[in-house]
């Protein structure tokens, strides 16, 4: 339920900058990238005032333990006149497994453009994931089932469904509609915290479709390791996104990927890039 995920995202204040939350399993057998990035940047937002978040840029360090909670310190960097510099650091069993620098800035009127939109089906004629995924339940192992079940706080409809049990290669694009399932509160750091939490859902996968593989195909082992957003434009995550993706390289084991994220009515309202692990153990 979204209201799990909104529950996950309220964190426990333990000092001036010191926070606590706790983890949810989602069937990865590790703590979900975006359960972390999301979390990291509820706690930066919670030490500064009268600023949104414009980018964040986080790396990940080690594999997060789902059966244990994650304390986040964040250091105050600088309160500048426009721009607020945060850091925070997430900490497990006494060791960091995230770190992320996040910036502030005071709302003002600068120029304006921006690319244009993808030409795409709308969302009301696409079918929801959940009833696409239906079919595949009943030969899916225990982990994509979890998985499956765990997403379903968001309303996701992908342009181009892919099949992860049977992966055709293609080239290394795809464009996916989301919307959270139910309504959210006014809260803007709360959007912006769950767009974080959902981009981590698509990024490694998009950069193994040209080789027909999912973290699902035997012998891969796929894991984020860095983690980047801006935010450019007001939204709201409980309306219609599309996240538009690319992979346009992939090297040396590891897979990059970017994102420009579209409001309803065409508005570029983030871009995001991610680049993951990807190594194929061939028998």
């Amino acid at each position: 339920m979204l209201s799990d995920i909104v529950e996950l995202l309220r964190l426990e204040r333990l000092e001036k900058n010191l926070f606590r939350g706790k983890s949810r399993d989602i069937g990865s057998e590790r703590v979900f990238g975006g359960q972390v990035l999301g979390q990291a940047l509820v706690a930066a937002t919670a030490t500064v005032d009268g600023r949104s978040a414009h980018s964040l840029h986080g790396y990940f360090l080690r594999p997060g333990d789902v059966s244990a909670p994650i304390v986040y310190h964040v250091d105050r960097s600088r309160d500048g006149g426009s721009f607020t510099s945060r850091r925070v650091v997430a900490i497990q069993h006494g060791e960091q497994i995230f770190h992320m620098a996040a910036s502030f800035q005071t709302p003002e009127v600068g120029l304006e453009h921006q690319v244009a939109m993808p030409q795409v089906p709308p969302p009301e004629s696409l079918r929801r994931i959940d009833d696409i995924d239906e079919t595949l339940l009943a030969r899916a192992p225990e982990k994509l089932r979890r998985v499956i079940e765990n997403a379903r706080p968001f309303d996701t409809r992908p342009v181009d469904p892919i099949d992860p049990l049977q992966v055709q290669t293609r080239p290394p694009k795809r464009e996916i509609w989301v919307r959270t399932a139910e309504r959210v509160g006014d809260d803007e750091g709360l959007h912006r915290a769950l767009l974080a939490y959902f981009s981590d859902y698509h990024f490694i996968s998009t950069a193994m479709l040209p080789h027909g593989l999912s973290y699902l195909s035997s012998g891969v082992q796929v894991a984020s390791l860095d983690h980047a957003m801006w935010f450019h434009r007001p939204f709201r995550v409980d309306e219609w996104l599309l996240l538009a993706y690319e992979s346009p390289t992939a090297s040396g084991g590891r897979g990059f990927a970017r994102g420009s994220i579209f409001s309803h009515d065409g508005r570029l309202v983030a871009s995001t890039a991610q680049e993951g692990l990807i190594r194929v153990r061939r028998k």
